[in-house]
Formats: C-alpha cells, sequence, structure tokens
C-alpha cells in the first residue's frame, strides 16, 4: 500500500435528492474504510430521505422512490454510520465541500453532533484537480487505466476514488504518502464550519462569502448584530448556525468579563 496511515481513513461517496446541503437527503452512502495494514472495510446503504427524489437526481444516480421506500432512514442507522467512522480521517471525490459537509448536517437533523476535531480530510478531487483538471471517470481512467462502469454507484465511486489517491501517491512524490502531507499539498482552507462560510485566517475566525467576506466574525457581531439574526433566519447549513451561535456566544461572554 503506498498510502501510510496513523488513523485508518474512510472513503465516503453519497447520492442524494440534489446539491443543496441545506435542503437535500441522502438517498445512498457508500464508506470504504482502509486501516493502518490496507485491510479494506465496506459499508454501503440505501437510506430512505423522507422526501421524493427529483427526476433529474435519479438521471444522476438512478435511484427512485421505488428502490428506498422500504429503506432505513438516516436516523435509524446515524449511529451505526457514526461508530464505523469513529476514528477515522476523512477522504472522497469533492468532499470537503459535498460530501462531509451534507453528512454533517444530516447528523444534525437527527440531534447527532459528530465530533470532527482532529480529523484530517483528504479531497482526492484537489490533488486531481491542481495536476490534471478532469472528471472522477477520466481520472479513474487516467490513473489507474479502467473504466468506471458504475459511476454514480456510491460504492464504486469511493472505491474508484480511494484506487486513484493511491496512484496518484505512487505518480506524484512532491504530494508525499501520508494523509497529514496531502492536507498540506492541496492547502485546504483551516474551516471553521463545513459549508466553509467561515474560515480561519491567522487563527481569526473570519466571513468567506457575502458584503462582509474577510472581516472578522466577532468585528461583525459588534458593529451589526442584526446580521446574525439574518443568518439565523436564512438558508444556511445548520453547522453553519451553530458555529455562529458559538461564536456570537463567546462575543458576548467576553464583553461581560
Amino acid at each position: 500500500m503506498n498510502l501510510q496511515l496513523i488513523n485508518p481513513i474512510a472513503f465516503i461517496d453519497l447520492e442524494t435528492t440534489g446539491i443543496n446541503i441545506s435542503a437535500d437527503k441522502i438517498v445512498e452512502i457508500a464508506i470504504v474504510k482502509i486501516l493502518q495494514d490496507g485491510t479494506k472495510q465496506v459499508k454501503r446503504k440505501l437510506i430512505n430521505p423522507e422526501m421524493p427524489i427529483p427526476a433529474q437526481a435519479t438521471e444522476v444516480h438512478g435511484i427512485t422512490d421505488e428502490m428506498v421506500k422500504d429503506a432505513p432512514t438516516f436516523k435509524q442507522v446515524a449511529n451505526e454510520i457514526k461508530q464505523f467512522i469513529e476514528g477515522c480521517d476523512i477522504g472522497g471525490y469533492n468532499s470537503n465541500r459535498f460530501d462531509i459537509p451534507l453528512l454533517i448536517e444530516e447528523f444534525l437533523r437527527v440531534g447527532i453532533n459528530l465530533n470532527m476535531q482532529g480529523r484530517k480530510f483528504v479531497d482526492v478531487q484537489k490533488v486531481f484537480h491542481i495536476m490534471e483538471q478532469r472528471t472522477l471517470t477520466a481520472a479513474y481512467k487516467f490513473y489507474c487505466n479502467k473504466s468506471l462502469d458504475d459511476a454514480h454507484s456510491a460504492e464504486a465511486d469511493a472505491t474508484a476514488t480511494w484506487e486513484i489517491l493511491e496512484a496518484q501517491i505512487e505518480r506524484y512524490p512532491q504530494i508525499g504518502n501520508s494523509v497529514d502531507s496531502i492536507v498540506k499539498f492541496t492547502g485546504e482552507d483551516d474551516i471553521v464550519d463545513f459549508a466553509r462560510r467561515f474560515i480561519r485566517v491567522k487563527g481569526v475566525e473570519v466571513f468567506n462569502f457575502g458584503k462582509h467576506k474577510g472581516k472578522p466574525v466577532e468585528q461583525v457581531i459588534k458593529e451589526e448584530p442584526q446580521y446574525y439574526d439574518w443568518m439565523m433566519k436564512g438558508d444556511f447549513a445548520m453547522d453553519t448556525k451553530q458555529k455562529f451561535t458559538e461564536i456570537l456566544n463567546r462575543t458576548l461572554l467576553k464583553k461581560k468579563q
């Protein structure tokens, strides 16, 4: 195995009702967990999203309402998934911007605050886009010389992602062969929330969108406190609102001291 692991790494792929993190739901989850000795463990589940699957989503992944009508809800499998990825770093393809934020959102919807502190997040798409700039299917052909016949099957996509990373490590010595070195190479932001509405710059939490982009969050809270209310009422992910509330509470506590 090319990748040197301190912790197990779980490659996650989701098929969903759409791409809106705050509104859409998971219809299939596949997790390919690689242990330090290279052993592979797989968990795959169809999920009843408790909402109709739009036709355009079905056209992408082939999953219909009929296929998930007797499947468990996310709430019913949440603890099982949480336990399976416990202690793992997380890998995926475009996972830092989609799969992980949506997974966190699903956990929060059922009242589970998944602790992601101390984990590393390896987004194979970032390595690929920096080096080659193509799609997952093309990446699989380019790096592994294989055809991804089951593209948009969650397990096939997650397994292909793992195989691509193995090939990338062999092809690009400059990215290193550890989770730490790959994350450093891809230059991940120091994120506050998984939807990346807030990031840390030199240890300071700042807005990463909108009219306040680049401004410290605490500064905006002091200068425009109504902005907090606007975000709480807006179409933002629960994780984003939770992190904003934590910063607000910390800021108010400082004022009292």
